[in-house]
């Protein structure tokens, strides 16, 4: 297919496109152009780092309890897969409250502040961390003020039905947090740290991925593209590579 000068052609383009790019002082050309394979070998590159999950970023003591509790309830353990909290659902939202995300880097934070819409999004003064903690504080209130108990403490059946209150509106939390709210930002959570690559500290062992045959970070799937309505075999591989890939 021609372009605009007669001359010249598509892959030409992009290869001279390509000379352009790796002429740059900030590319290593030797390891893009040239005949030989890429210098590419098993954890050759620098890896992300996997996250501790005993080390604690954000979370109290106290609260590391509560937040394990909430994510087993939300997602226990059956035959299909490990609980939230055995997932490392916990671990992730700690480091999520302990970092930008928690930390409102990329929010507006100064006033006026006054409740809108809900489709205007979330109107106050405090980051997504001060918020989870304000929560967290007042869902223990809340508990105690009811049962005379913390919220670990409670039976399943009890714990269940408290957050499926506060997920209809029928149950309110003190100190003026909203109780539905509040609880989209624990399921939400929740969901993202049972669904995200592991190197963010959930979805431990892949077991998400594995439950519903998500390959993962693979680089390709050329060998796949037709085959459609086909189980794909492959176990799933993370940011990271696999363990079994360890040499």
């Amino acid at each position: 297919m021609k372009l605009t000068s007669p001359g010249i052609t598509r892959r030409q383009l992009l290869g001279a496109g390509t000379l352009i790019a790796v002429s740059s002082s900030f590319t290593h050309a030797a390891t893009i152009v040239g005949g030989e394979p890429l210098p590419w070998a098993p954890n050759a590159a620098d890896p992300p780092a996997d996250i501790d999950p005993h080390n604690w970023t954000f979370f109290t003591e106290h609260e590391q309890q509560l937040v394990e509790a909430i994510v087993e309830t939300l997602i226990p353990a059956d035959e299909m897969s490990m609980s939230g909290k055995e997932a490392g659902c916990a671990i992730y939202i700690d480091r999520q409250m302990s970092g930008p995300q928690g930390q409102g880097a990329r929010m507006y934070l100064q006033g006026p502040f006054a409740k809108g819409l809900p489709t205007q999004g979330p109107q106050s003064p405090l980051t997504p961390a001060e918020q989870m903690r304000a929560g967290l504080t007042s869902l223990e209130k809340h508990c105690q003020g009811a049962f005379g108990k913390t919220f670990a403490q409670l039976s399943g059946h009890d714990r269940e039905a408290l957050l499926s209150g506060l997920e209809s509106g029928h149950v309110e939390l003190p100190d003026g947090v909203q109780g539905a709210a509040f609880f989209e930002v624990l399921l939400s959570r929740t969901m993202e740290g049972f669904f995200a690559d592991p190197i963010y500290g959930g979805n431990r062992d892949m077991v998400s991925w594995k439950m519903i045959g998500y390959p993962g970070a693979r680089y390709d799937y050329l060998d796949w593209i037709d085959k459609h309505g086909q189980t794909y075999p492959n176990p799933p591989v993370s940011i990271s590579g696999r363990p079994d890939w360890k040499v």
